[in-house]
């Protein structure tokens, strides 16, 4: 029986760092010291020295940290948001939780980042933030907007929530804008036991309010100065992710070699699209992304072969639902809704096998020998 390959695979993680974690969070739950304390601000310095920022927050999850990330530069009720259509929608709901309003532009067609001239056009007299989404484990073409925001003054909020560890030639994902935010869900390439995120920022005062607001506004105990949330990292967090943060550089290694096989191995693949590095990135393969002609028919196949595929993301966050009232309309957004319709994530995780690999070209390769139509 031929083994199934599947998408993510975190076992392996998790054994490699089970001995130095279990100690700790043993010592944790004897002592009860599970907010606050070492392994927090531990974990906070570490990260902030990695990306080379002043300041790391930790905080609940992902999200959270968008919207603190938001509130922290100002952003408010009725004020605008610029962010790419192809993203995952907590980049817009982080916004909306504010009563800002999101403001979707188009991505360019290589890399499926956020397009900068697109960003220029949409700036209005209501724009407060623009932000680039670090996707799949690349780094947004930040140093083009960067003049486009300084013309008008207005900040750079990263969404680096796919990327720790990615870099362009400016720096590192998370260190590029006034403000950064990242997640730390399980599947990240530095992921937690559960959920967390943090906020990363070179300006201590957009940390001090970072700070205060995730724990209730407050940062003397029954001290409240401002309306704040509990969004609150945990030390059983914090533990598991410091372990973590030593080998990120090498799991990141790990997957760029993975994504170099299988650019080897697919590449003669009729009808496959391979991603492509932008120049000047270091990426760290959050997501092994091809596109493909009927993209569905070819999942399900792989499915059915027993290969993990997923599909990041179907529906860009403009024609969603949750954003129909904002009267967007299909064809606004050309290069991200044709993308949606083509997108296909392979398995891609630090402790991949070759032989994996080899197995998920081989049903492609089956399933793409009946496709009836080639790629664009």
């Amino acid at each position: 029986m031929t083994e199934n390959v599947p998408f993510l695979d975190l076992s392996a993680q998790q054994a490699e760092i089970i001995d130095e974690v279990l100690p700790k969070w043993r010592e944790q739950f004897r002592s009860a010291a599970f907010m606050g304390g070492p392994e927090i601000a531990g974990f906070e310095q570490e990260y902030a020295a990695y990306l080379g920022v002043n300041c790391v927050v930790g905080v609940s999850n992902g999200t959270d940290a968008l919207e603190l990330a938001y509130r922290a530069v100002g952003v408010g009720p009725g004020d605008e948001v610029i962010m790419p259509a192809n993203t995952f929608i907590a980049t817009a709901e982080a916004a909306s939780r504010i009563g800002a309003v999101p403001v979707f532009v188009d991505v360019e067609d290589e890399h499926l980042l956020i397009d900068p001239d697109a960003v220029a056009a949409a700036i209005t007299e209501r724009t407060r933030a623009i932000v680039p989404v670090h996707l799949f484990g690349q780094t947004a073409p930040v140093e083009l907007l960067a003049p486009i925001a300084e013309r008008d003054g207005i900040p750079i909020i990263e969404d680096a929530a796919q990327s720790q560890g990615a870099a362009s030639a400016a720096g590192r994902a998370g260190s590029l804008g006034r403000v950064a935010a990242t997640s730390f869900y399980p599947g990240k390439n530095l992921g937690a036991a559960g959920d967390g995120g943090a906020v990363m920022t070179d300006d201590p005062e957009v940390a001090r309010t970072v700070r205060d607001m995730a724990a209730h506004g407050s940062a003397t105990k029954y001290v409240h100065h401002r309306v704040g949330f509990n969004a609150r990292l945990d030390a059983v967090q914090a533990t598991v992710l410091r372990a973590k943060l030593r080998r990120l550089d090498a799991w990141n290694s790990s997957r760029q070699e993975a994504a170099a096989w299988y650019g080897q191995i697919l590449s003669g693949i009729e009808g496959v699209r391979l991603p492509s590095v932008r120049p000047g990135n270091s990426d760290v393969w959050h997501l092994y992304v091809i596109r493909v002609e009927e993209r569905d028919r070819v999942l399900a196949e792989l499915t059915a072969d027993g290969i993990g595929a997923g599909i990041h993301y179907p529906t860009p966050v403009h024609l969603t639902e949750a954003y129909a009232h904002l009267g967007y309309q299909r064809g606004q957004f050309p290069v991200a809704e044709a993308a949606a319709d083509r997108i296909l994530s392979l398995p891609m995780f630090p402790h991949l096998l070759e032989e994996q690999q080899e197995r998920v070209a081989a049903a492609l390769s089956t399933a793409m020998s009946r496709a009836l139509v080639p790629v664009a």
